[in-house]
C-alpha cells in the first residue's frame, strides 16, 4: 500500500498566519507543512485540504484517480474548492465499513473526541490506521487481532493514544508510527525528531511517499535515560515527556510527604497533577527491588533525595560518623543501585540535579552532598544508554 503525505501539519498548517512565535518563525523551507493530508494508492484521499491537487502534482502524483475523499474531522475556516473531478468529501458513521472498487476497505474508528479514524486494508492485507488531530480511538479492548503495519497519528498533541493503541496491542515493536498534525506548540527540527524518537515516532516532510508494510527501522528508544539539570530547568516534565506514549508507567517519588510543609505539597501536588492519570505512583527510596524485578517503565524523581536519604541512614552528614564506617556504607549502597541499573531489563528513566557548577556549600556536610550527588551521577549515567542535561526548558543530549 503507497502512502503519500500531502501535508503533515496542523489543520492551519505550520507556519500558522499570521503567527509571530519562535516556532514558527523557524517553520520554514523543508520545515513548512501544510494541513495533514492522505493519498492511498492514488484512490482514497483521506482529508481534503486547500491546494491538495498541487500538493501532489509537486510530490509526483494526481488526484484524478481518486475515488473516494473522506474526512477525519470538523474543517474550520473558509470553504475547501473540490478540484475538479473528484468526489465529493464526505464521513463514515462510526463502525460502518466501506470497500472501494479499488480493493481498499476502510473501516470508521469512533474517537474519544469530535472526529473520526479510519482502520484501512489493503486487498493485500497491510493496515493503516489514521487518527483526527488531537483524537485517541475509544472503546479500545485487549484482544486486537495483529499491531498496524502503520499508525498516522497526532503523536504530539495526544501521546496518550499511542499508548492506548500499545497497551491492547495495535501498536507493536514493528508498527511505524508516523506523526502528522504538527502544530507550533512542538519545537521543530531536531529537537521534534529527538522527542519523537523517544517515543518510537518518526515525522516526515510533506511529499514523502511511504509504503505500508514496506520495512523500516523503528526509532530505538533508549531503555535507561539520566536527565539532569538545576532546580525549575524543567527536567521532570523532560523525563515525564520521555514516558508518556507508554501504557504502563510507576512513577517512584523518593521524597515521600513532609508533615506541615505546605509549600512541599503544593510541589508533589502540582507534579501528580501532571502525571497521566493511568501511571500508578510508589513513595519509596527501596530502587534495588524494583529494579530487579519485571514490570512496566519506571520513572525515579530523583536520585538527589534517594541520596539524602542514604546519607541520613549511613550517618554521612556527622564527621564523626562519616569517618567510622558512615562513607564505607554509603559507597556500598550507591554500588548496590548503581549495580542494579546496570543489570535491570526495565526501562528507566530517572531524574537528579545538577550542583556542582554553583555556590560552594559553606559547610562539610553540603559539600560532602555535592561531592556524594556528583560521584552517583556520574556513576548511574555510564549504565544509561541516553543522558540529557536540562537547561531553561531545553534538552541537550550528552548521550545517546
Amino acid at each position: 500500500m503507497e502512502l503519500t503525505l500531502l501535508g503533515t501539519g496542523a489543520p492551519l498548517g505550520l507556519p500558522r498566519p499570521d503567527c509571530p512565535c519562535a516556532v514558527c518563525a523557524l517553520s520554514r523551507g523543508p520545515r513548512v507543512r501544510a494541513a495533514t493530508a492522505l493519498l492511498v494508492d492514488g484512490a482514497l484521499l483521506l482529508d481534503l485540504t486547500p491546494g491538495a491537487a498541487l500538493a501532489a502534482a509537486r510530490s509526483g502524483h494526481s488526484l484524478v484517480g481518486v475515488r473516494q475523499v473522506l474526512l477525519t474531522h470538523p474543517h474550520d475556516g473558509p470553504a475547501v474548492e473540490v478540484p475538479a473531478g473528484l468526489p465529493s468529501a464526505g464521513r463514515v458513521p462510526d463502525g460502518r465499513e466501506l470497500t472501494l472498487i479499488s480493493g481498499h476497505r476502510v473501516r470508521a474508528v469512533p474517537m474519544d473526541s469530535p472526529g473520526t479514524g479510519y482502520e484501512v486494508t489493503s486487498a493485500d492485507g497491510e493496515t493503516l490506521l489514521y487518527l483526527p488531530p488531537g483524537g485517541s480511538p475509544a472503546g479500545l479492548t485487549d484482544d486486537h487481532r495483529a499491531p498496524y503495519d502503520m499508525v498516522v497519528a497526532d503523536v504530539t498533541g495526544r501521546p496518550d493514544a499511542l499508548a492506548r493503541l500499545r497497551a491492547t496491542g495495535a501498536v507493536g515493536p514493528a508498527t511505524d508510527v508516523i506523526a502528522v498534525h504538527l502544530d507550533h506548540d512542538v519545537p521543530t527540527g531536531t529537537e521534534l525528531d529527538r522527542r519523537l524518537a523517544a517515543a518510537g515516532a518518526r515525522a516526515v516532510p510533506d511529499g514523502t511517499t511511504l509504503y505500508v508494510g514496506e520495512y523500516h527501522e523503528v526509532p530505538d528508544v533508549p531503555r535507561r535515560t539520566l536527565v539532569t539539570g538545576g532546580a525549575r530547568s524543567g527536567k521532570s516534565v523532560e523525563a515525564e515527556r520521555r514516558l508518556e506514549t507508554f501504557p504502563e508507567v510507576l512513577y517512584v517519588a523518593t521524597g515521600g510527604t513532609r508533615e506541615g510543609d505546605p509549600e512541599w505539597a503544593e510541589r508533589v501536588g502540582l507534579h501528580r497533577e501532571r502525571r497521566p492519570g493511568s501511571w500508578r505512583t510508589a513513595e519509596t527510596c527501596d530502587l534495588v527491588p524494583l529494579l530487579e524485578e519485571d514490570g512496566p517503565a519506571l520513572l525515579v524523581d530523583c536520585l538527589s533525595l534517594w541520596l539524602t536519604d542514604a546519607m541520613d541512614q549511613a550517618g554521612a552528614w556527622d564527621d564523626e560518623r562519616w569517618a567510622d564506617g558512615g562513607q564505607a556504607a554509603l559507597r556500598e549502597r550507591t554500588a548496590e543501585l548503581v549495580a542494579a541499573v546496570r543489570a535491570t531489563r526495565r526501562t528507566v528513566v530517572a531524574v537528579t540535579n545538577e550542583v556542582g557548577s554553583g555556590v560552594v556549600p559553606a559547610t562539610a556536610a553540603g559539600r560532602r552532598f555535592r561531592d556524594e550527588l556528583g560521584r552517583l551521577n556520574a556513576a548511574f549515567a555510564d549504565e544509561c544508554e541516553e543522558v540529557l542535561l536540562v537547561v531553561a526548558g531545553q534538552a541537550l543530549v550528552l548521550r545517546g
